[in-house]
C-alpha cells in the first residue's frame, strides 16, 4: 500500500492511516519501507518472537517496521476475547519501558494470548493483567508511574497477540488491560475518606433529554480514586451511546449505568468506593456512537440511574459484631493449588463475614475466610499451618463483599481470615495402649461377603454375591468361631439359589430366630425370599440350609438395594430399591407375610437413585422413621401415609445436596434407650458423600424425630468417611470403622481407604464424644461389614472394590474394644432356658457371682452397605441381690419391637459377659407359621 512520503518516510502511523480508508482492519509493516493491508490473517500465519524484529522504520528510527519475511501487524478493530470467568476488559492504557504501569512481568509458557496472560496474573495473585506489544504480559494490584487510560482511546492497542491473531495484545507503549472481579486497586495516593454511615444518596442533576423511561442523569463522577465506582464493565463499544449503555444495563437487571472514555459502559446497582462528584466539564469526551452525547472521560464516569442513587463508602474489614466467638486474624495469602482452607462456598449475592464464618462454625470448623468478594472458605487452623500460608498487607484484601458492599471479603488470592477463639467447637480424644483397642486377624475367608449376620446358634452367616469372588463357591457359608484352628471345619458351606447381590437381611422374631434375606440383583433374584433356620452349636455343624423357591414365595415387587425391618406388630416391612440390574426405581413398600397391595411412595420416586438402603426405625410413640438420601420423615404404621416431614439432613459445609444413603453411603444406628424410657429416641447417622465430586463427609448428625420442632444436631468426626460401618457395643458406645475418604458406593468408585477406628460415646458432652482408636492395615471399601459377636468383639469383613488399586478382601478381622483389653475379667452369667423368652413388662432372672454395673440388650443385626438392619440398644431396669439378678423387660413393642436380642451383663469395670440370646415380645404376626409352602420348614409359633 502506497503511503504519504513514499517508502523512505514509512512509519507505523502512515501505514495504518493508509489502510483505514479502504475498510481494512489489519495493517502490517515490513522491511523498514513496506506497508500491507488486509481484512484477515491468511495462509495460517501466526505470531513469532519479538526478538525477530530487527529493522526500524525508514521514517521513524524509534519504531520497528519488522524485517525480512516478518510483519509488524496492527489492527483497527476492538477485541472482545472470551476472557476467563470474572475477568473484564477495562481498556487501552499507557505504558513506558522505563516506568511500567503494571510493574510485575510474567512469562507464560507458549506464544502469548489474552488467556495465558490472565491465567498467569490470576495464579500470581494479581487483579490487573495487561498485554503489550503482541507478546508481553504484565500484572499488578495497582497502576503505577502515572499510567492510565490512553488519551487516544484504543487506537494504540492495535497489535495482534503472537499466539492468537484474532486477539489484541496491546501495542507500542500500550497495554490492553483486564480487571479480575471487583478488584479495587488505586492509582492515587490521597487518603480514602472514612464513612460513619452505610450509604449516601444523591439527587439527579440536569442532563440529556430523551432518556429511556424512568432513567435520569446523575452527574459526572470521579472513578478509580479508591477503586472502581462501578463493578460490571462491558466490552468496549465503538458505537456506544447513552441509550445503548442504559439498554444494556437495564437488560442485565441493573439500575445504574455509567459511561467512560467514549467507548466504555459499566453497570451496577449503586456507586462504590466513596465515589465523589466531579465538575460536569470533566466529562467531556463524545460518545463513540453519537458525537452529540458525552460519555465521561479518562477517570470520569457519566452516571445514569432509574432509582435513587446510593453511594457506598470504601469497604472496611468487619472486626466487630461478629457471630459467635470469631475474631479477625488478618489478610492471608492463598493459592489455588494448595488452598489455605479446603471447603469452598460460592455466595454470589450474600457473602459477608458473618454469613461465611457462621456456616463454618455450624459444621465444626474453627477457621473461615472470604476471597474475591464472592467466595467463602471453611476449614481448620491446622489446614492453614499445614500449607504454610502467610499473612500479607491488609491493602491486598480489598474486594467488597457481595452481600455487604461496605465490608471487605478478601482479594485476588487473598483471604480475609477469621478464627474461632472461644470454647473449642470440637474436641476429639486420642486413645493409646489398651484404651485404643486393637485390630486382630481372625481367619482367612472363603468368600467376600455382601451380608454378615450373627445367629443365635453362636455362629455368623456370610452371604456372597455371584460373579466377582472365588470360583466354585456355594454363595453362602456359616463361620463357626469355635473352630478357628481348623479352617475347613470353621466354614460350613451353605447354598442359595439366586443372586443375593444388594439384598437385605433380618433375624425373625419366631421362636427359632430364623434369618431372612430378600431381594437381589436381577430377574428372579430381585423377588427372592430366602430363609435359614439356624441349627448346630459352637464346634458342631448344623444341617439346615437356606430355603428358597421364587415360584411359590416371593416379593410383590422386584427389589435391588431394599431395606427390611420388623414392625411393632411383628410383620416385616420392606422398603424401596430398584427393579434390578441398575434398573428403574421401585418406589414402594410392602409387608411380609404378604398383606395388602404395594404402597406407592412419591418421596422414593423423587429421590431415586440416591435413596437406596434407606434407614428405618420403629418409634416409641408409634410410627416408622425413614431416612433416605438427605431427607427424613415419619410414616403412619398402618396406612404408611406421611405424618411428619422432618428437616433435611445436613450434609457438607459447602454442599447441602450431600447424601447419607447409598450410593452416597453413610451409616446409621439408634442411640441407647434406657429405662424408664422417658427420653425421646435419637437417630444417629454418620458419613456419606457429596454428589458428583464424591467428597466424603466428616460429620455425624442426630435427631429426636418425635419431639416437636425436631432439628438435626451436627458433630464433626475426626476424619471423612463414605462406605462406612457402625456397630453398637454392649456398653452403649458405637464403633465407627471401614470405608474411604473419597467417592461413592459401587465398584471402583471409592479411594483413600480409612484405616482408623473411632469410638462414639453418647454419654459424653456434645462435641467431645469421638475417640480416635487403633488402626488396621486392611482396606475395607465397597461391600465391607461389621457385626457384634457374642464375645463382645466386632467381626470385620469384606471389601470388593473391583479395581486394580485395591484388593478383594477375604481376610476376616476382629476389633477388640478397650473393655476386653489387658487383664479384663468377664462376668459369668447363667440363665435358665425358661427365662429366655420375654413378655413385655415382665421380670426375668439370671445368676452371677460377679458385681454387675448394667445390663444391655443388643438387637440381632445384619450388616450390609452401612445399614445394620435390626440394630437397637436398650438398657433395661435390673436389680441384683446376692447372686441373683432380676431384669425387667421393655414395656411395649414400640419401645422394643419383637425380636431376638443379645443380652450382656457388664462388670463394674465395664467388661461384658458372653451374650445370652433372649427373645422379647414373642411372634405377634405369626411368622413362625410362614411360609406355608413346599420346600420351606416353618417352626410354628
Amino acid at each position: 500500500m502506497a503511503t504519504i512520503g513514499g517508502a523512505g518516510a514509512l512509519t507505523v502511523a502512515l501505514c495504518t492511516s493508509a489502510c483505514a480508508p479502504g475498510g481494512y482492519i489489519y495493517a502490517g509493516v515490513e522491511y523498514a519501507q513496506e506497508c500491507y493491508c488486509g481484512k484477515a490473517i491468511r495462509n495460517n500465519e501466526a505470531g513469532t518472537n519479538i526478538e525477530d524484529r530487527n529493522m526500524v522504520c525508514n521514517g521513524n528510527a524509534t519504531e520497528y517496521c519488522d524485517g525480512p519475511n516478518r510483519l509488524n501487524v496492527y489492527s483497527a478493530r476492538q477485541a472482545a476475547p472470551q476472557t476467563p470467568d470474572n475477568w473484564s476488559p477495562i481498556g487501552c492504557y499507557t505504558d513506558n519501558v522505563g516506568a511500567r504501569t503494571l510493574t510485575n512481568r510474567q512469562f507464560p509458557a507458549g506464544d502469548m494470548t489474552t488467556e495465558l496472560c490472565l491465567a498467569a496474573c490470576k495464579s500470581a495473585g494479581y487483579v490487573y493483567a495487561g498485554t503489550e506489544y503482541g507478546g508481553e504480559c504484565y500484572c499488578g494490584n495497582s497502576f503505577a508511574n502515572g499510567g492510565g487510560p490512553a488519551p487516544d482511546g484504543n487506537a494504540g492497542c492495535n497489535m495482534a497477540c503472537n499466539g492468537n491473531s484474532q486477539e489484541i495484545c496491546g501495542g507500542p507503549d500500550r497495554l490492553t488491560v483486564y480487571q479480575y472481579a471487583s478488584g479495587s486497586a488505586t492509582t492515587v495516593s490521597i487518603a480514602a475518606p472514612t464513612a460513619t454511615i452505610a450509604t449516601s444518596t444523591t439527587s439527579a442533576v440536569s442532563g440529556p433529554s430523551g432518556l429511556p423511561s424512568g432513567w435520569s442523569y446523575q452527574g459526572c463522577w470521579v472513578d478509580n480514586a479508591f477503586g472502581r465506582i462501578m463493578a460490571n464493565g462491558q466490552n468496549d463499544n465503538n458505537q456506544l451511546t447513552i441509550e445503548s449503555c442504559i439498554s444494556t444495563c437495564s437488560d442485565l437487571g441493573y439500575s445504574v449505568a455509567g459511561l467512560q472514555y467514549s467507548v466504555q459502559c459499566f453497570c451496577d446497582n449503586f456507586l462504590r468506593n466513596a465515589a465523589t462528584k466531579a465538575p460536569e466539564s470533566d466529562c467531556n469526551m463524545a460518545c463513540s456512537g453519537n458525537s452529540g452525547e458525552k460519555c465521561g472521560a479518562g477517570g470520569r464516569m457519566s452516571v445514569y440511574s432509574n432509582a435513587t442513587l446510593q453511594v457506598f463508602p470504601v469497604p472496611a474489614v468487619q472486626k466487630t459484631n461478629l457471630t459467635g466467638s470469631w475474631t479477625y486474624a488478618g489478610c492471608l495469602r492463598d493459592d489455588a493449588q494448595t488452598r489455605a482452607l479446603p471447603y469452598q462456598i460460592i455466595l454470589k449475592n450474600n457473602n459477608t463475614a458473618n454469613n461465611c464464618i457462621s456456616q463454618c462454625s455450624a459444621f465444626g470448623y474453627n477457621a473461615g475466610g472470604m476471597e474475591y468478594g464472592i467466595e467463602c472458605y471453611c476449614g481448620d487452623t491446622s489446614d492453614v499451618a499445614n500449607v504454610g500460608a502467610t499473612f500479607v498487607s491488609e491493602s491486598e484484601c480489598q474486594f467488597a463483599c457481595s452481600g455487604n458492599i461496605t465490608t471487605i471479603c478478601g482479594g485476588g488470592r487473598r483471604l480475609s481470615y477469621y478464627t474461632w477463639t472461644g470454647t473449642p467447637l470440637t474436641q476429639w480424644n486420642y486413645a493409646s495402649g489398651n484404651a485404643a483397642g486393637a485390630y486382630q486377624f481372625l481367619i482367612g475367608g472363603v468368600i467376600i461377603p455382601l451380608v454378615t449376620q450373627p445367629a443365635r446358634n453362636g455362629k455368623v452367616t456370610f452371604l456372597e454375591k455371584y460373579g466377582t469372588g472365588a470360583p466354585n463357591t456355594t454363595g453362602a457359608y456359616e463361620l463357626d468361631v469355635a473352630q478357628l484352628d481348623n479352617f475347613t471345619a470353621a466354614w460350613r458351606p451353605m447354598h442359595v439359589k439366586t443372586d443375593i447381590f444388594c439384598s437385605s437381611s433380618l433375624t425373625l422374631p419366631d421362636k427359632v430366630g430364623r434369618q431372612i434375606n430378600v431381594g437381589g440383583w436381577a430377574l428372579d433374584s430381585t423377588y427372592g425370599i430366602r430363609l435359614y433356620w439356624p441349627d448346630g452349636s459352637p464346634g458342631v455343624w448344623g444341617k439346615n440350609d437356606w430355603q428358597e423357591d421364587v415360584s411359590t414365595v416371593k416379593l410383590q415387587a422386584g427389589r435391588w438395594y431394599p431395606t427390611s425391618m420388623i414392625m411393632a406388630n411383628g410383620s416385616i416391612l420392606v422398603v424401596g430399591g430398584e427393579e434390578g440390574s441398575n434398573g428403574a426405581p421401585t418406589p414402594s413398600l410392602e409387608i411380609l407375610p404378604p398383606a395388602g397391595p404395594l404402597v406407592f411412595c412419591d418421596w422414593l420416586l423423587r429421590t431415586d437413585p440416591n435413596n437406596l438402603y434407606p434407614f428405618l426405625a420403629v418409634l416409641p410413640s408409634g410410627g416408622v422413621f425413614v431416612a433416605y438420601y438427605n431427607e427424613a420423615r415419619i410414616l403412619d404404621e398402618v396406612t404408611f401415609e406421611t405424618t411428619k416431614v422432618l428437616p433435611n439432613i445436613p450434609g457438607a459445609v459447602n454442599n447441602f445436596l450431600a447424601g447419607r444413603t447409598y450410593p452416597m453411603e453413610g451409616t446409621a444406628v439408634l442411640l441407647p434407650q434406657s429405662a424408664p424410657y422417658t427420653e425421646p429416641l435419637q437417630i444417629f447417622i454418620c458419613g456419606g458423600s457429596t454428589p458428583y465430586q464424591g467428597i466424603a463427609l466428616d460429620n455425624c448428625v442426630t435427631i429426636s424425630p418425635e419431639v416437636s420442632d425436631a432439628q438435626w444436631t451436627l458433630e464433626r468426626m475426626p476424619s471423612k468417611r463414605v462406605l462406612v460401618c457402625m456397630t453398637a457395643l454392649p456398653d452403649g458406645t458405637y464403633l465407627i470403622l471401614n470405608g474411604g475418604q473419597q467417592g461413592f458406593g459401587g465398584f471402583g468408585l471409592c479411594t483413600e481407604p480409612n484405616h482408623n477406628a473411632v469410638l462414639y460415646d453418647p454419654s459424653k458432652p456434645l462435641n467431645n464424644r469421638f475417640t480416635v482408636m487403633a488402626n488396621t492395615t486392611v482396606d475395607r471399601l465397597y461391600h465391607s461389614e461389621a457385626v457384634l459377636m457374642d464375645d463382645g468383639r466386632v467381626l470385620v469383613s469384606g471389601s470388593d472394590p473391583e479395581d486394580d488399586r485395591f484388593l478383594q478382601e477375604y481376610r476376616v478381622e476382629v476389633f477388640v474394644p478397650p473393655y476386653l483389653m489387658g487383664n479384663s475379667t468377664r462376668p459369668t452369667v447363667n440363665m435358665a432356658e425358661s427365662q429366655k423368652d420375654w413378655a413385655y413388662g415382665q421380670e426375668y432372672t439370671f445368676t452371677t457371682p460377679d458385681s454387675i454395673s448394667k445390663v444391655s440388650l443388643l438387637g440381632a443385626t445384619a450388616s450390609t452397605h452401612g445399614n445394620s438392619m435390626g440394630q437397637r440398644t436398650i438398657f433395661p431396669a435390673f436389680t441384683c441381690n446376692g447372686m441373683t439378678c432380676v431384669v425387667e423387660a421393655p414395656p411395649n413393642a414400640h419401645v422394643c419391637p419383637p425380636g431376638w436380642f443379645q443380652m450382656f451383663a457388664l462388670s463394674q469395670a465395664g467388661t461384658p459377659s458372653m451374650a445370652i440370646w433372649v427373645r422379647i415380645g414373642g411372634d405377634p404376626a405369626g411368622l413362625g407359621n410362614w411360609p406355608s409352602a413346599p420346600g420351606f420348614d416353618a417352626p410354628g409359633v
